[in-house]
């Protein structure tokens, strides 16, 4: 109706974001996904316990992967100068920081991911027919997953 105040409480749009990964910033991916969090549950029961039952408890931690994909541009390979760095046990783990920006591009969410490595990166399939712009893809694992506000 005329004149009512309007709610200002509207969810967040999600086509606004920016990834920073160490000394690299504002990185332009189409997409990110996987930024999910686990807890593996443990059942146990005692011996002596009157209920016929198990009881849950939450245990250890499971991180999901992230997959970012972005437009493949001429003289960029930073996602496969990253995946060549992997030898025997060894890596260069960096912490990468996904950030959902307002209209006004200030942080509004963020996603920090400890300790992140490469485990796959997947180039761009190619077809002569096809008029799509070329996507790659990188597949990271981390430490932990902290969400921040603001």
């Amino acid at each position: 109706m005329a004149g009512e105040a309007q709610d200002k409480n509207w969810p967040l749009p999600k086509f606004y974001f920016m990834v920073d990964w160490g000394s690299t910033t504002n990185i332009p991916f189409q997409e990110v996904s996987g930024l999910d969090v686990e807890a593996q549950p443990l059942t146990y029961r005692h011996g002596n316990s009157p209920v016929f039952s198990e009881i849950n408890m939450p245990g250890m931690v499971k991180n999901s992967n992230i997959t970012m994909k972005k437009g493949v541009f001429a003289k960029d390979n930073s996602f496969f100068d990253w995946y060549n760095k992997i030898k025997m046990n060894t890596i260069e783990r960096m912490n990468v920081v996904i950030k959902l920006l307002d209209e006004s591009g200030n942080p509004t969410m963020t996603w920090t991911l400890t300790n992140a490595w490469p485990t796959k990166i997947s180039s761009t399939d190619l077809k002569s027919e096809a008029n799509e712009v070329a996507i790659e893809s990188i597949e990271i694992m981390h430490e932990g997953l902290t969400i921040s506000n603001g």
